[in-house]
């Protein structure tokens, strides 16, 4: 498979990243054993980068692929702290529980707003200091909008002198920063935005405005790592198009894209390396097709409406949870907000 270097960063990974949000609890919950297992047959695949969270429970996974392939794939993990206590905390779980003493892709986690990296600028600062001392490699942020995108060109660009701000074409028409200082944000490695042909799962415009942040960011010298190829799952009836729509953009990297079963793993290496669909792989493939599942053990709390920025999640008129389809992304991520563990993608 194709192989690119993230970026300035000098780590180079195959196009295609495992995700592993789809094995862990918030999704098809499968054990360390099991997904571990199905991690290292991709590995011996040519797919040795993998992209997790703290918040996806998938360290105990990785670290048994390392065990059965007997050596670690290149490893993306993001966290939401925002302090320097809260940051050095999910940087230790996460040496501690991987097994490793350097991790190599460390990021904020999924910053909506040029604002909310200024929320976070605390934690950014502690992941400069932890790539300073040899801790991690390289750092940046997940966002499922281009406006930090976009400020991070901006960011990269005013650090070397090459300051993007009014007067420049859209969408540099004002100054992202706006005198507060974009601070540590002048060293920004890896960004790892949405990238999908049909925009699906952006909060923040059309596609066309997605592309050209990430473009520019490339164009800075900033890594891109796209996620949602294929819209969580809602793209699959256009595959073989929108795996050809991705690897067409010379500016991505690679993308994350989530994967269940060896079925997945030879489908979708087959689509990065432009080869025919093994049939038997299509059919177990595609027998399975992903939804939303809220339990009947629902109590109607609300907690996982505001967590969904898709707009998604809504109370019914029984007082339960539930998706509308058309906007959800099947990502999970409101299952984490679930206090009774109701929710799961399935």
């Amino acid at each position: 498979m194709e192989r690119r270097t993230l970026g300035r960063t000098g780590i180079a990974v195959p196009r295609l990243c495992f995700g592993t949000l789809t094995m862990g609890p918030l999704q098809t919950g499968l054990p360390p054993e099991e997904g571990g297992a199905l991690l290292a047959y991709a590995m011996d695949r040519g797919i040795d980068f993998v992209d997790t969270a703290e918040l996806y429970g998938t360290y105990a996974h990785i670290r048994e692929a390392a065990r059965i392939a007997g050596r670690c794939p290149t490893v993306c993990t993001k966290s939401y702290a925002h302090d320097r206590e809260g940051a050095r905390a999910s940087l230790e779980k996460a040496r501690r529980e991987l097994g490793l003493d350097t991790i190599d892709l460390f990021l904020l986690h999924e910053q909506e707003t040029p604002l909310t990296l200024l929320g976070h600028r605390q934690a950014y600062e502690f992941l400069l200091e932890s790539k300073a001392k040899g801790l991690v490699r390289a750092v940046g942020f997940s966002t499922h909008a281009a406006d930090p995108v976009f400020a991070a060109v901006q960011a990269t660009r005013s650090g070397r002198g090459d300051r993007l701000g009014p007067g420049t074409a859209e969408p540099y028409e004002r100054d992202f920063w706006d005198g507060l200082g974009c601070g540590p944000y002048e060293e920004v490695d890896v960004v790892h935005p949405i990238l999908n042909r049909a925009g699906l799962g952006l909060i923040d415009g059309p596609p066309e405005r997605m592309l050209r942040a990430a473009a520019d960011a490339h164009g800075a010298g900033i890594g891109v790592l796209g996620m949602k190829l294929f819209g969580g799952g809602n793209l699959l009836g256009t595959l073989e198009e929108e795996a050809a729509f991705g690897l067409s953009l010379p500016f991505v990297d690679a993308f994350a894209v989530g994967m269940q079963s060896r079925a997945e793993v030879e489908v979708d290496l087959a689509l990065f390396e432009g080869r025919p669909i093994p049939e038997d792989a299509a059919r177990e493939a595609n027998a399975r097709e992903k939804r939303l599942l809220v339990h009947d053990w629902c109590t109607g709390c609300g907690a996982c409406v505001p967590r969904c920025t898709r707009g998604a999640m809504t109370l019914g008129p029984d007082g339960k949870a539930r998706a509308d389809r058309d906007r959800c992304v099947l990502c999970g991520y409101c299952a984490a907000a679930c206090r009774d563990f109701a929710i799961k993608v399935v």
